[in-house]
């Protein structure tokens, strides 16, 4: 076998045959070693993006459930604060009793009063009870009226007001007025199962 002569060779061969060795190692480490590594690291880094973005989600719901707990609160509060101003069933008739007495003091002439049948509130939660009211006196005396009924304990709403036929007599100028007057009360709970010797759950 013929043996190779380095020194024959020229420069440019020798550097080449020098540094060949270290470029097929380089380009072996490369393709065997360093390619995979870099492919895992993009795995790896799509799944550390996914993850971030799972957590901070997760850390928007939550931040999101503590707003809406706080808001929960709030209107717990606030309904317990409308439910002292809601009478009882039993005590309707007593605030609507209320109502005619202070159309009466306000100067109005009541001409009819037509209790209207109690209907579920949209919401589920109150009763609307209605009474169709028909009153003659002064757009003033009326005004004087509504007025009165700001300083009720109680909520209650005057609506569908209409007026017309108006009457002089002296200087004063009467209106037949109507409205419905409506006032509220809470729907009672319905009661929990009751277990054997009769107690409530």
């Amino acid at each position: 076998m013929a043996k190779l002569d380095l020194k024959s060779l020229p420069p440019y061969a020798r550097i080449i045959i020098a540094v060949l060795p270290a470029i097929v190692l380089s380009a072996a480490i490369i393709i065997l070693m360093i390619r995979p590594k870099q492919k895992e690291i993009k795995t790896l880094d799509a799944q550390l993006d996914k993850q971030n973005n799972e957590i901070a989600i997760d850390e928007a719901k939550v931040a999101q459930l503590a707003s809406l707990m706080i808001e929960n609160k709030r209107l717990e509060i606030r309904w317990e604060e409308l439910k002292q101003r809601l009478p009882e069933e039993s005590e309707v008739s007593g605030l609507l009793k209320q109502v005619s007495d202070r159309s009466l003091s306000a100067g109005l002439d009541m001409r009819s009063w037509k209790p209207g049948a109690k209907r579920v509130y949209p919401g589920g939660v109150v009763y609307e009870i209605p009474v169709s009211v028909t009153v003659q006196g002064t757009y003033h005396d009326f005004g004087g009226f509504l007025s009165s009924l700001t300083r009720l304990d109680r909520i209650v709403t005057v609506n569908n007001i209409k007026m017309g036929g108006a009457h002089t007599e002296g200087e004063s100028s009467t209106l037949t007025i109507s409205f419905t007057a409506s006032t509220f009360s809470a729907i009672p709970e319905k009661p929990g199962p009751t277990k054997k010797g009769g107690k409530k759950s």
